[in-house]
């Protein structure tokens, strides 16, 4: 029996089907995955974002399946040989990949030498070959031959005999299913470099001689090695497991005795027997492995670039819900040499206040200058914190900050070192010149590192998250799939944080659950045209902005100090009439309810559940309304720098540090320590108890003390330990449990193969690099190194 889509997804999450109906429906309806998990929790039973997510992208593979499986049934219906059992066959396929084995046989295709062959009436023959292997082939060929049919001679009909037993094995659904399955679990990927290449292309060395099973392969290697097969440095291929039944070269192997079985073949002393292997074998060689190659390549492709797009999701995901310093006067500094430093003060609400550009580095060395102009600034707008882009010249440029903080008082100011990802792409872009309209490009982008301290969602919204580089090989994924992803993550981040409608930009109301780009300009003239929003409903004013969108985006939309404090929570309006009864029933107003957790927590939600608002949206009412607004981003905190460790040079094993963690991976953990270059906590070295997946213990912009354990200066490697009893010379004191397949105690262990430098190599092309043309920075150089770690742990 043919299952639905609604139950089959069902299945495949974990929920009833009612409840994945009722989902399906609201999405269709133009729900957007936040309203519906936020504020439809009733109608889905409490389904999650995560799970809806699922959801989503399973509906839309399984939506596409049924059109294809249509498609499939109408070409072999009209073809006359659509009979009942095929049918059954064609609707119980599940994945497209089985649709396609089912459909080969009868799927248009110009005409091959089996279809001439059957045109030639050599059918027969193969069928009598097959059926009865006791026949003498070239006797039975005899009978066939016809010169004015195409059959010269008995073997031009062996030969066609042949081609139709060929297309038969290969055309089998089952088998080829069973024999695809086998050699997915069973077999290699296989890289040599090709003659006359090791050179020019060094930085794919560690695939020069490699191989590693089909499953085993993560990622990172998957897209390296098609990497280098696609820029001719290397050659891959796919080795099935080796026989373990016979040394002879010569037999059958395993997926030829495999076919051989499926079609009663065997060498039993039979006249037709070698005839019939020797077809099983040129079926394997020529056609069936050929086909199985192509599959199993883009099967593992397509489940590394899923990997890859999860990677690049998640550490995007980090990012945008880094801690925001907040409402503070900043002052943003650009680095570099011999163009100087450009600085850009941002007052407390963004709004830029002043620019300038100093020149305390070689070849000008105006340092006493440069300090006396950006102690003006800091003076003149009352700055509280200096933001340090981390690109070229960042740790001079940290120092001269770290003077100015001296001679200001640590009290009153204070460095932070940010991520600069992505800068110029937002300077150069069309929205900073309409934002910006008189900086040159150059000021805007220390604009933009002022303002990504102060709220790093709010600012990095208006960069095409592929440009903000925190992905690795992101140029080889499929720019649909890896944008859809990246949409999802932001519109999740931008709606979980929520957003003030009287402060944002364009970028971030777009990114409001069912406002899109149109409408949130037309909030954003409003707003300019007729001062801010007093209260939620004046939206309606807004042009576009309907009944359909106002019940998507309302509950996401903050209004701080307007008419009902109620707007600058995260109640829906829909359910403001559940409050006015919470208030009723305890006397006093909303202004007093809000915050007054003694009160709230007294209460029974359910109490106040009627016919319209169950229990999960009244008891999350009652727990918006202890602490409205929550920001689910983390606690802003700042490490502070060595003074004197500045290069890879000065680093020494045992050093004791403190640093920020920029990216975190399946195998351990970036941190930056001020030295330009990341290093890598281990996922064995992170903790005296067993670890399986660091995102438990660490997380981007923790704060964390270091040691460390080793330096590799010219490959520009750092190994450290949060372990701080580590020793670098003795390995672990701390007796820690190791991770399994794990390097030890030493944060960066492993082969030389477990740090494949994946595409990495001096001198590569800037994509190979990072991916984004402006990837520079420490989570961008975090993400290119994460790339080259195997992921173990």
């Amino acid at each position: 029996m043919t299952i639905s889509i609604d139950q089959r997804i069902a299945e495949e999450i974990g929920v009833s089907q009612h409840r994945v109906t009722a989902a399906v429906g609201l999405l269709d309806g133009g729900a957007t995955v936040p309203f519906v998990a936020r504020y439809r929790k009733e109608a889905t039973g409490g389904i999650d974002d995560a799970q809806l997510r699922q959801l989503e992208e399973r509906l839309r593979y399984l939506r596409e399946l049924e059109e294809r499986r249509s498609v499939v049934l109408e070409s072999v219906r009209s073809q006359g040989k659509l009979d009942d059992e095929l049918e059954a066959r064609i609707n119980g396929a599940d994945s497209k990949a089985r649709l396609e084995d089912v459909y080969l046989p009868y799927k248009p295709k110009r005409r091959t030498k089996a279809q001439i062959a059957r045109e030639a009436g050599l059918e027969p023959l193969a069928d009598l070959l097959l059926g009865d292997a006791g026949q003498d082939p070239q006797d039975a060929a005899a009978a066939y031959a016809a010169p004015d049919a195409g059959v010269a001679d008995p073997a031009a009909a062996l030969e066609g005999a042949r081609a139709i037993l060929v297309e038969r094995f290969t055309e089998d659904a089952d088998l080829v299913g069973e024999l695809r399955e086998r050699l997915w679990a069973r077999g290699r990927l296989t890289s040599r470099v090709r003659d006359g290449r090791e050179e020019d292309g060094a930085k794919f060395s560690d695939y020069f001689d490699y191989s590693e099973a089909l499953t085993g392969l993560p990622s990172h290697r998957v897209l390296a090695m098609f990497r280098g097969e696609k820029e001719e440095v290397l050659s891959l291929s796919l080795q099935p497991e080796e026989d373990e039944h016979t040394a002879d070269p010569a037999a059958p192997g395993p997926y030829e005795r495999a076919i051989a079985a499926r079609f009663g073949i065997g060498d039993r002393g039979r006249p037709a027997d070698r005839w019939l292997v020797e077809s099983v074998r040129w079926a394997w060689r020529t056609r069936v492995f050929v086909r199985l190659d192509i599959d199993l390549r883009m099967r593992l492709w397509q489940q590394a670039e899923d990997s890859a797009v999860g990677v690049f999701a998640a550490n995007l995901r980090d990012l945008l819900l880094a801690a925001p310093a907040g409402t503070r006067a900043t002052l943003g500094l650009d680095p570099g040499l011999r163009t100087g430093v450009k600085a850009a003060v941002v007052d407390a609400t963004g709004k830029v206040v002043a620019t300038d550009t100093v020149y305390p580095h070689a070849p000008q060395r105006r340092w006493d200058e440069a300090l006396a102009s950006l102690g003006g600034l800091v003076r003149d707008h009352g700055v509280e914190l200096v933001a340090i882009g981390n690109g070229t010249a960042s740790r001079e440029t940290d120092k001269l900050a770290g003077e100015l903080v001296k001679l200001l008082g640590a009290d009153r100011l204070t460095q932070v070192m940010v991520s600069e990802a992505g800068a110029s792409v937002y300077s150069a872009s069309a929205y900073a010149s309409r934002e910006l309209p008189d900086l040159d490009v150059s000021l805007r982008g220390a604009v933009s590192i002022a303002r990504r301290l102060q709220d790093p969602l709010a600012e990095l919204v208006k960069i095409d998250p592929k440009s903000i580089g925190v992905g690795q090989y992101q140029h080889d994924l499929s720019e649909t799939k890896l944008s859809r992803m990246l949409d999802t993550v932001v519109e999740d981040c931008v709606n979980a944080v929520g957003v003030d409608v009287n402060t944002a930009s364009v970028p971030l109301l777009s990114r409001v659950s069912g406002i899109s780009a149109a409408v949130a300009q037309n909030v954003v003239d409003h707003r300019d045209a007729n001062g801010a929003f007093a209260a939620r409903s004046a939206l309606s004013a807004v042009p576009r902005l309907g009944p359909k969108a106002f019940e998507q985006s309302a509950g996401f939309l903050r209004i701080r100090g307007g008419d009902d404090p109620l707007d600058a929570s995260s109640v829906h309006p829909e359910s403001y009439p559940v409050v006015h009864r919470i208030v009723a029933a305890t006397g006093g107003d909303v202004a007093a309810l809000i915050g007054d957790g003694a009160t709230l927590r007294g209460l029974r939600p359910a109490d106040f559940v009627d016919e319209r608002f169950g229990l999960p949206t009244v008891t999350d009412i009652v727990a918006e309304l202890e602490k409205p607004g929550h920001d689910p981003r983390p606690e802003f905190t700042t490490a502070t720098f060595k003074e004197g460790v500045e290069t890879l040079s000065d680093l020494e094993r045992g050093m004791i540090l403190e640093g920020a963690i920029t990216n975190v991976a399946a195998f351990g953990a970036f941190v930056d320590v001020g030295v330009h270059q990341d290093g890598l906590v281990h996922v064995s070295a992170m903790s005296t108890s067993f670890v399986s997946d660091p995102r438990e213990v660490a997380k981007p912009g923790d704060v964390v003390r270091v040691k460390v354990m080793d330096v590799d200066t010219d490959r520009k490697r750092i190994s450290l330990s949060m372990r701080l009893d580590d020793d670098p010379d003795g390995g672990e004191r701390g007796g820690a449990k190791k991770n399994s397949g794990s390097g030890g105690g030493g944060g960066g262990g492993g082969s030389r193969k477990d740090k494949a430098r994946a595409g990495k190599g001096k001198g590569g092309p800037r994509e190979d690099r990072g991916g984004a043309p402006d990837a520079g920075g420490a989570m961008a150089d975090a993400l290119r190194r994460a790339g080259l770690e195997r992921g173990t742990g």
